[in-house]
């Protein structure tokens, strides 16, 4: 599955890149996430509770940030287990351009699942990653006015700023949770990524 998106964000391109980098910003961004500890340079240990549908499992995974150039880029490996729920394992290129007086974050994932997810609709699974993606950028977006008071605000058209999925299909759920902590620790874009 192939995914690709981007998100206007109302603070600079280098706070963007230290709020991303952030492990317990992340970790209360990212619905569900229990965990998001640095367990080694350039790696993350993550725990999310995810429920899609009739299948919830806690998904354990570890997020590898790699080609790290502060504060524009990165890339990040990820997988995570989630028993019999499934699995997932991908990667993520997430990028930071500077836009007017703000940023904008753009993201490009590629990922493959197995077990009971997999056999879940793609309706139900895209309808998941969407919201899930929507709730972790919402929770983003306040945490950056919080920690950035003098951000204004971005106002978007929800709609132009979704993932959008590419030939095979919309990303899981739990890639987002993981991505979201990646693309939100890595650079999530971090400094480490």
């Amino acid at each position: 599955m192939d995914m690709q998106g981007s998100r206007p964000l109302a603070v600079t391109q280098q706070q963007a890149w230290e709020a991303l980098n952030d492990p317990e910003m992340l970790k209360s961004c990212i619905p569900g996430c229990e965990k998001f500890e640095l367990t080694e340079p350039n790696v993350y240990a993550v725990t999310t509770a995810i429920k899609i549908g009739p299948v919830a499992a806690r998904f354990n995974g570890r997020v590898t940030l790699s080609d790290i150039v502060p504060p524009e880029s990165y890339k990040l490996g990820f997988d995570a287990q989630g028993g019999v729920a499934g699995f997932g394992k991908g990667e993520a290129a997430v990028k930071l351009t500077p836009a007017g007086t703000g940023c904008e974050l753009s993201y490009t994932v590629h990922s493959t699942v197995g077990g009971k997810i997999a056999q879940l609709g793609q309706r139900l699974i895209d309808g998941a990653a969407k919201s899930l993606a929507e709730d972790f950028f919402r929770r983003f977006d306040e945490a950056l006015q919080q920690r950035f008071p003098n951000a204004a605000p971005v106002v978007t058209d929800s709609a132009a700023h979704q993932p959008m999925p590419k030939a095979g299909g919309g990303m899981p759920t739990w890639a987002w949770a993981a991505i979201a902590a990646v693309v939100a620790v890595a650079m999530y874009l971090g400094s480490k990524g």
